[in-house]
């Protein structure tokens, strides 16, 4: 996922695509405390993904605040 494609989303679909992520990183934590790990970067991609959409719901909500001065 790239942030051209984030950008697309509308809010309500980045709120759902941040808590598939966060719930993709904490299975991946499990499953590497008990040593069942497929992919070793799943982490890696969960956290960029989430930093990702992270900052552009913040840019969105500094847009909004300043639209709105």
């Amino acid at each position: 996922m790239n942030a051209r494609d984030i950008r697309e989303m509308t809010h309500e679909e980045l709120d759902h695509r941040l808590r598939e992520r966060r719930a993709a990183l904490m299975a991946f934590k499990m499953q590497h405390a008990t040593g069942v790990v497929d992919n070793v970067r799943g982490a890696r991609n969960a956290r960029r993904d989430i930093a990702r959409i992270l900052t552009i719901l913040h840019e969105r909500e500094q847009a909004a605040s300043k639209g709105s001065q």
